[in-house]
C-alpha cells in the first residue's frame, strides 16, 4: 500500500510539471474519456488509477497535491494502514496549509475515507488552510460531515462523486 500510495502521489506531483514540458498542439485536442470507478473495492491498482484521474481532473492550478487513501476495508491490514494514514494526515492538517495545495481523500470505501478526513480536520486550526482545496471523493451522503470538518479551516472544499 505505501507504494502504491507513493506512485499515486509521484504522479499527481509531477502532472503540473509535465505540462510544460509539450509541443505546440494542433488546435484540437483529445479529451481523455474519465477512468470509471472499478467495481472491485481489493483492486488497488484500479483505484489508485481512478483516484489519480479523478485528482488529476480536479488540479485547478494546484501547486502542490497530497492524496490520502485507504485499501478496502476487507484488507488484511487495513487497520494498520487507516491508523497510519490518520496519523500522516493528522501532522499535516495540525501544520497549517500553505496556499495552492489540493488535499484528496478517497478510497474504496468512502464512510472510512469521511472518516478519516474528519478526523484529520479536527487536529487543524480555524483559519489555518486559507488558499488550500480539499476534494472528498466519495458517496453524497458522506459529503457534507467532511465539508463541515474542512469550513472552519478556511480551505475551499469541492465533492467528487465516485461513479
Amino acid at each position: 500500500m505505501k507504494i502504491s500510495t507513493r506512485l499515486l502521489l509521484a504522479a499527481c506531483l509531477a502532472l503540473p510539471f509535465l505540462g510544460g514540458c509539450k509541443k505546440q498542439e494542433t488546435a484540437q485536442e483529445t479529451v481523455k474519456a474519465p477512468v470509471a470507478m472499478p467495481t472491485v473495492a481489493t483492486d488497488e491498482n484500479a483505484w489508485n488509477a481512478y483516484l489519480t484521474d479523478v485528482v488529476t481532473r480536479n488540479l485547478d492550478n494546484a501547486t502542490s497535491t497530497y492524496v490520502y487513501t485507504l485499501p478496502a476495508d476487507s484488507s488484511a491490514d487495513f487497520q494498520g494502514a487507516y491508523d497510519r494514514q490518520l496519523e500522516k494526515a493528522e501532522t499535516d492538517m495540525s501544520r497549517g496549509g500553505v496556499e495552492g495545495t489540493l488535499l484528496a481523500f478517497g478510497g474504496p470505501n468512502s464512510a472510512k475515507s469521511a472518516d478519516l478526513a474528519v478526523a484529520a480536520f479536527a487536529k487543524a486550526a480555524p483559519d489555518s488552510m486559507k488558499g488550500v482545496k480539499v476534494l472528498f471523493i466519495g458517496a453524497q451522503a458522506d459529503s457534507d460531515r467532511v465539508k463541515a470538518a474542512v469550513e472552519p479551516t478556511g480551505a475551499s472544499y469541492k465533492f467528487v462523486e465516485a461513479k
